[in-house]
C-alpha cells in the first residue's frame, strides 16, 4: 500500500510546521497556567511568531521550490509576504494586549491560541499551489476569525457581527468551491500551474472554464472584501471587539492578496481578458461605494471598514493593470503586480496604527471607536495627535507618506498600461477619500474635547503606536527599498 509512498521535503513548511506544533503545546501550556493575565500564554505566542521569523528567513534561497506533492509552494513572493505577516500579526497582538487584560470575557489564552491557528491558515494560503490548499488554508483562517469575533459572548453586537461573516463566509467558501470544481471539470486538475499548462495545450471548454472563473473572482472579491460583496465588512469591523477588528483589518489582506496572485496569475493568466474586465467592474464599485459610504459614518471603526473596501478596489487596480489587449508584456507584468504588492503592505502597516490608536484611547467599558472621541486630542497628547495625523494623512494619499507613493505606484502602472480613463477615476474617488480622514484631523485639532483625561495606556502600546506611524512616514520619505523588494520577490516567483 506505501510502496510508493514518497517522503515530501519539509524544509519549504518548516515555518508552518514549526507554527503547527508550538500551537498544539500552547493548547496545553495555557491550560496548566493559572495566571489571570495569560502572561505565558501571550510571550509564548510572540516567541513562536519569532521563530517563524528565523526560520522563514533562513530557510529563504531564491529558488521555487514544490513540496506535498506540487499542493504547496516556497517562493520568494511567498517568503517575503510570511515575513511581513509574522510581523504584522507581533504588532497586532502587542496591541491587543492592554484591550484585552482590560476585558475579563477576552482575556483567555483561546485569543492567542485562535491567532496562531489563523496566522496557519493565512501561511498556507500565501504557498498554496493547489486548490485544496487555498481552500483549507481559507477555512482555517475563517473559522478562527468567525470564534475570535464571537470571543465576547456577553456582547450582543458581538455574536450578531459573528453569526453575519459566518452565513456569508459560508455563502463565499460555497461559491469559491463551485468555481473551483468547475475549473477542475474543464481542465481535469486540481493544481494551479497544471490548470495553466492544461488552458495552454489547449481543447479545454471556454465556456466552462469562464463560468467557473465568475465563482472563483466572486469567492475572491468576498475575502478581499470589495463591492458588491463587502456586505459583511462594516458589521463585522463594528461589531467585533476592537483587538479582533485590528487583526481582520490587516494581515488577512496580505493573504487575500497572495491567493488573487496565485489563482488568477499562476493559473488562469490565459483567460486574463476576462478577469480584468470584472475586477475593473469590483474595482470601480468598491472605490465608488467605499469613500462614499464612509463620509456617513461617525463611528471610526465602520469609517475604516468602508475605507478597507475602497483601498481593496484601489489595490485591484494592479493587478488589472498587468495583461494588455490579452498580451503579457514582462516589464509590464512585473511593475503592475509589485505595485500592488507594494500597496497592500502600506495599506496592512497603516490600518494597522489606525486601529492600534483606537485600541490606544480606549479603556475599561469605554471603546472609544466614535469619531467624538478623537476631539480636541491635540489637547490631549500633542504627540499621539501627530501620531493619528500622520497615519490618516497616510491613508488619504497625501505627500509625503507611504500611502502616497503606494496610490502612485499603482496610478503610474494603470497609466503605463493605457486605462488612462480608470487613474482619472482612481484620482477622483481619492479625492472624495481625503475628505473624511482630514475630517478625523479637524477633529483632533480644532474641536474641544469631550473628555479631558490623561491617556492610559500601557507603555509597550505607547511605543508601538509610535513607531507604527514614524515608519509610515520613514517609508513615504523612502519608499524605494520596499518597491525593490516587491519587484524582486515576484520577479523569481512569477
Amino acid at each position: 500500500m506505501f510502496d510508493n509512498f514518497v517522503v515530501p521535503d519539509l524544509l519549504p513548511a518548516a515555518p508552518e510546521l514549526f507554527l503547527a506544533a508550538m500551537a498544539c503545546v500552547l493548547l496545553l501550556v495555557d491550560l496548566l497556567v493559572k495566571d489571570q493575565r495569560r502572561t505565558v500564554t501571550f510571550a509564548l505566542t510572540q516567541l513562536t511568531l519569532v521563530g517563524c521569523f528565523i526560520i522563514q528567513f533562513a530557510t529563504s534561497n531564491g529558488q521555487i521550490a514544490y513540496t506535498f506533492s506540487n499542493m504547496f509552494v516556497d517562493d520568494l513572493m511567498a517568503d517575503l509576504l510570511k515575513l511581513f505577516l509574522y510581523m504584522t500579526v507581533i504588532m497586532v497582538l502587542f496591541y491587543s494586549r492592554g484591550y484585552i487584560i482590560e476585558r475579563e470575557a477576552m482575556n483567555k489564552g483561546e485569543y492567542y491560541i485562535l491567532a496562531l491557528f489563523a496566522t496557519l491558515g493565512m501561511m498556507v494560503m500565501i504557498s498554496a499551489n493547489h486548490f485544496l490548499t487555498v481552500y483549507l488554508g481559507l477555512e482555517l483562517l475563517s473559522l478562527s476569525l468567525y470564534a475570535m469575533v464571537a470571543m465576547n459572548r456577553d456582547s450582543v453586537v458581538s455574536t450578531e457581527a459573528a453569526m453575519k461573516y459566518f452565513v456569508l463566509g459560508a455563502l463565499a467558501s460555497g461559491l469559491l468551491l463551485y468555481g473551483m470544481s468547475m475549473i477542475y471539470g474543464a481542465t481535469g486538475t486540481l493544481e494551479i500551474t497544471g490548470v495553466a499548462e492544461r488552458i495552454a495545450m489547449g481543447g479545454v471548454n471556454k465556456t466552462v472554464l469562464v463560468f467557473g472563473l465568475v465563482f472563483l473572482v466572486a469567492g475572491l472579491a468576498f475575502k478581499l472584501g470589495v463591492v458588491p460583496f463587502h456586505m459583511w465588512i462594516p458589521d463585522v469591523y463594528h461589531g467585533a471587539p476592537t483587538a479582533v477588528t485590528l487583526f481582520i483589518g490587516s494581515a488577512p489582506k496580505l493573504a487575500a492578496f497572495a491567493i488573487t496572485m496565485r489563482m488568477l496569475v499562476n493559473g488562469l493568466l490565459a483567460l486574463a481578458v476576462d478577469w480584468q474586465a470584472m475586477l475593473i467592474i469590483l474595482a470601480v464599485l468598491s472605490m465608488a461605494i467605499g469613500n462614499l459610504a464612509a463620509i456617513a459614518q461617525t463611528n471610526l471603526k465602520r469609517m475604516l471598514a468602508y475605507s478597507a473596501i475602497s483601498h481593496m478596489g484601489f489595490m485591484l487596480l494592479g493587478i488589472v493593470s498587468g495583461v494588455v489587449g490579452g498580451r503579457v508584456d514582462p516589464n509590464l507584468v512585473l511593475n503592475a503586480y509589485s505595485s500592488s504588492m507594494f500597496y497592500v503592505v502600506a495599506y496592512v502597516l497603516m490600518s494597522a496604527g489606525s486601529f492600534g490608536m483606537i485600541l490606544l484611547l480606549a479603556r475599561a467599558g469605554f471603546e472609544s471607536d466614535n469619531l467624538e472621541d478623537f476631539k480636541g486630542l491635540n489637547k490631549r497628547s500633542p504627540w499621539f495627535a501627530g501620531m493619528m495625523l500622520m497615519l490618516m494623512f497616510s491613508m488619504a494619499g497625501i505627500p509625503f507618506f507611504v500611502g502616497f507613493f503606494a496610490k502612485f505606484a499603482v496610478l503610474q502602472a494603470v497609466v503605463i498600461s493605457g486605462y488612462v480613463w480608470l487613474a482619472v477615476v482612481a484620482v477622483a474617488f481619492s479625492l472624495v477619500g481625503a475628505f473624511y480622514y482630514l475630517r478625523v484631523v479637524k477633529l483632533m485639532y480644532f474641536d474641544q474635547p469631550t473628555d479631558a483625561s490623561p491617556i492610559s495606556a500601557p507603555m509597550d502600546t505607547r511605543i508601538l503606536v509610535s513607531a507604527n506611524a514614524l515608519v509610515v512616514a520613514l517609508l513615504g520619505l523612502f519608499p524605494g527599498d520596499l518597491v525593490h523588494l516587491c519587484t524582486l520577490a515576484l520577479a523569481q516567483s512569477l
